[in-house]
């Protein structure tokens, strides 16, 4: 049996943050602000997962009201969540995401980002994809106010 899962998420970019995507510190001079390191990719990557699943979201698992996970490094939550699909028999087919920013450009460290996701999930870095796009320079994103990662993913059950 195979399921397929989406997931997306939104932060707002500001200034004397980190920005942090795909388990990666991009240089830039705005970083996304959030509960934990507010890491888009990451947070989508795990919506999709656990939809994928019937596991609820990353908020009923994780909830930003939670002092547990204030600025918490969101490899972790992502590790946490393979570890619940998997212990409901599911395995990580592949991974096919999309981070939506007007900048910086991140292609230079969507190798690095794959390896690091890949490590995470235990899978290899051929069936991850990570893709980028603008908005043109319309909207929120556009004008830089924030960014917003989309991802889906497939799983089969063991």
């Amino acid at each position: 049996m195979f399921r397929i899962g989406s997931g997306m998420d939104f932060h707002q970019m500001v200034d004397g943050r980190e920005l942090w995507i795909g388990g990666v510190k991009v240089p830039h001079h705005k970083g996304a602000t959030g509960h934990s390191d507010a890491d888009v990719l990451l947070h989508a990557v795990c919506d999709a997962l656990l939809g994928a699943a019937c596991l609820g979201d990353i908020g009923v698992h994780f909830p930003d009201t939670s002092d547990e996970f204030k600025d918490i490094d969101s490899k972790i939550l992502l590790k946490k969540t393979v570890e619940l699909i998997r212990n409901e028999n599911f395995d990580v087919i592949n991974v096919d995401s999309t981070v939506c920013l007007q900048e910086p450009k991140i292609s230079p460290y969507v190798e690095e980002m794959q390896k690091v996701i890949a490590s995470v999930m235990n899978i290899s870095t051929k069936d991850i994809s990570i893709k980028a796009t603008t908005t043109e320079k319309m909207g929120f994103i556009g004008r830089g106010e924030g960014i917003a990662a989309y991802a889906t993913v497939l799983l089969q059950k063991r």
